[in-house]
């Protein structure tokens, strides 16, 4: 769901399992296509054009469903509700859901990484995403990103609850390392990339630094129906 033009859902494809791709832009579906065509290897179950609060999919007919999107492109939280209830209906009995959204402190980690702190502009967008979440770009400047809501960690765990899914896990995808001078050095050393690995796995679903990752993970499951109880 939002998957634009499929680059997670073709490797996913090419290692056998049966995907259904759907983004809201038509131009995302017909480039994912395209791709579809060129790689009849691994092509996608289905591409089609689709809002994430109202799927044309049935009851209970999905494994996985990877919103790797809609909740950080709905910027109202009834939207985002909606979309994560839609997703529970279509999911099989404990079915999963991998949700990832934007840290509501992304915009001032980035801000002070890459220089953008001293941009009065930015400051302003930062202040206001601290604030509420609401991350605007009014200046429509490139590096700024555009509308979009940035969850604090806990409005994710509590989003997830509102739509009856279990939550299982929340982490951090990148962490805290990924800005750093000296990670493509580390990375580019097996032992040195290894050691990394096994201390992010230590701490990335440590409640405490969660919102360093510029981006967040949640897993969620559908509860299983007790069939004993009418």
């Amino acid at each position: 769901m939002g998957g634009g033009t499929g680059a997670y859902a073709f490797p996913l494809a090419k290692k056998g399992y049966t995907v259904h791709l759907i983004d809201l832009t038509p131009g995302h579906i017909e480039k994912a296509k395209a791709i579809s065509n060129s790689q009849p290897g691994y092509p996608l179950a289905s591409m089609t054009v689709g809002d994430a609060r109202k799927l044309e999919m049935e009851d209970e007919s999905l494994d996985v469903v990877l919103f790797f999107g809609p909740l950080y492109h709905l910027t109202k939280r009834k939207d985002r509700i909606k979309a994560l209830k839609e997703a529970y209906r279509v999911l099989k009995p404990k079915g999963l859901i991998f949700a990832a959204v934007i840290s509501r402190f992304a915009s001032f980690l980035d801000g002070v990484n890459r220089g953008f702190i001293m941009d009065p502009d930015f400051v302003r967008i930062v202040k206001q995403d601290l604030k509420n979440g609401q991350h605007r770009n009014p200046k429509n400047k490139p590096n700024y990103f555009t509308m979009s809501f940035f969850h604090h960690p806990k409005e994710l765990k509590n989003e997830l609850k509102a739509s009856k899914f279990k939550v299982k896990s929340i982490m951090a995808i990148e962490g805290l390392v990924l800005a750093k001078n000296e990670f493509n050095k580390i990375w580019g050393s097996e032992n040195a990339r290894n050691n990394l690995l096994s201390f992010i796995e230590k701490i990335e679903s440590d409640s405490s630094i969660l919102g360093a990752s510029a981006h967040i993970m949640a897993i969620g499951q559908k509860q299983e129906v007790n069939s004993s109880h009418f």
